[in-house]
């Protein structure tokens, strides 16, 4: 009866320790399964531009070989998605120019590009758990910032949110926020990395492809290193999502954008100031800064 009872406890125990085993992998599973991620592109963090002829204007061979640049550390970025668990990647061509070449995307990834679109972060909903900015530069003012701006590359804009100045960085968390999704990685120079974490945090992943001595000068890393950095990071922070803070601030927000002179550091030109209901609104007031007020 003794050994009855002892074989029964061990089948029991045996029965249990699968039934954990069998849990651990489906939870396994079940957080790499079905991750969704929306990946906002720029084009003056990507590795090897530090000089603003290579962003513009379109249709010249040197903008030809940013926009080669440019694919290359995006499918680096995609790649470690992938193997970090992204099951579908939509990216959205932010640059203004475009910078998508058609011959060198990913497959199965779905690529948002051309203008104008209906929004500014077309796409964008709940139904995706993580955004990755790729290429992402400093806000205007940055002075150890590759190509610094906000907004306009030519105009020189200066934007403020609640009291807070503000970059794209910023800008792409907000209206992240909106639908309760969070920025898990940043790409670009040193001063764009050192500008997400001070507005997403520490659990934000950022890959530094090179280091800002100016507006147009920069210390540059091999793009055998940058793509490198840059799978591994995706990866990284694939693992890390649930950890990643969804960006917000008070609503509703007050806004103001300024316009200076290129020649004349921070004199005004003009201001724009509102206040908006809710962060959906981010970009309103970049739509309508050609309004004087």
């Amino acid at each position: 009866m003794k050994k009855e009872l002892n074989r029964k406890s061990k089948v029991r125990y045996l029965k249990y320790v699968l039934f954990l085993l069998i849990s651990v992998v489906l939870l396994s599973f079940e957080s790499r399964a079905q991750k969704k991620i929306y990946i906002v592109t720029d084009l003056e963090g990507i590795s090897g531009i530090y000089r603003w002829k290579q962003v513009k204007p379109k249709d010249t061979p040197i903008y030809k070989q940013s926009c080669e640049f440019f694919m290359a550390d995006l499918s680096a970025v995609i790649k470690g998605l992938k193997d970090g668990g992204a099951s579908e990647i939509v990216v959205l061509d932010g640059h203004g120019p475009q910078a998508v070449l058609p011959e060198l995307m990913e497959a199965g990834v779905r690529y948002i590009t051309g203008t104008p679109r209906p929004k500014p972060l077309f796409g964008l909903d709940a139904s995706f758990d993580g955004i990755v900015q790729v290429g992402a530069h400093a806000m205007r003012g940055t002075s150890d910032g590759v190509l610094h701006h906000t907004q306009s590359s030519s105009g020189r804009f200066r934007l403020w949110y609640n009291g807070v100045e503000t970059g794209e960085i910023g800008m792409v968390a907000l209206m992240g926020g909106y639908f309760k999704v969070p920025v898990i990685m940043v790409s670009g120079d040193a001063a764009a990395c050192r500008e997400a974490n001070k507005f997403l945090g520490n659990d934000v992943t950022t890959v530094v492809v090179k280091e800002g001595i100016a507006e147009e000068s920069a210390v540059l890393y091999s793009f055998d290193e940058t793509q490198r950095a840059l799978y591994e990071g995706a990866k990284k922070a694939m693992a890390n999502i649930s950890n990643c803070e969804i960006y917000s601030i008070d609503m509703p927000f007050d806004a103001r954008i300024e316009l200076t002179k290129p020649d004349e550091k921070h004199k005004r030109i003009w201001i724009k100031t509102g206040t908006y209901p809710s962060a959906l609104h981010a970009y309103d007031i970049v739509s309508e800064k050609s309004k004087k007020r």
